[in-house]
């Protein structure tokens, strides 16, 4: 298939599938004596898997060491494990700062009179060292 048909079966962008094989987290795929990109089974199993591991969040460079123990066959789950439980980790410590971070907007909005008035506690805070 075509990169627009690997594409659509992927649910990765033509541009997204382009910067993986640049950056190569894909391999490069076959071409025809054309020039034009030509993808397999294999290629569209790889494609899926970026996209999926992107949709829970993992890093290019996450992602790149998924693929390497996905394609090993020797490898031990406990690597894949360890991986997942510190992405696990990171996901929750950027979800408390977010709390903090609404938390503390949140007061801020309290705090102002919204109204025709120039004080405002927000800009205040925002202003502050």
């Amino acid at each position: 298939m075509n990169i627009g048909e690997a594409a659509r079966e992927t649910g990765v962008s033509v541009k997204m599938i382009r910067y993986y094989e640049e950056r190569g987290l894909i391999p490069a795929p076959a071409r025809t004596a054309a020039g034009y990109r030509v993808y397999g089974a294999r290629d569209v199993q790889t494609l899926r898997f970026v996209r999926r591991a992107r949709d829970l969040g993992f890093s290019m460079a996450e992602i790149e060491g998924l693929l390497a123990l996905w394609q090993d066959r020797a490898r031990a789950s406990a690597d894949v494990k360890a991986i997942a439980l510190a992405h696990v980790a990171d996901l929750e410590r950027r979800i408390e700062e977010m709390r903090a971070m609404a938390a503390t907007l949140s007061h801020l909005a309290q705090h102002c009179h919204g109204d025709d008035r120039p004080d405002c506690p927000i800009l205040d805070d925002l202003a502050q060292e």
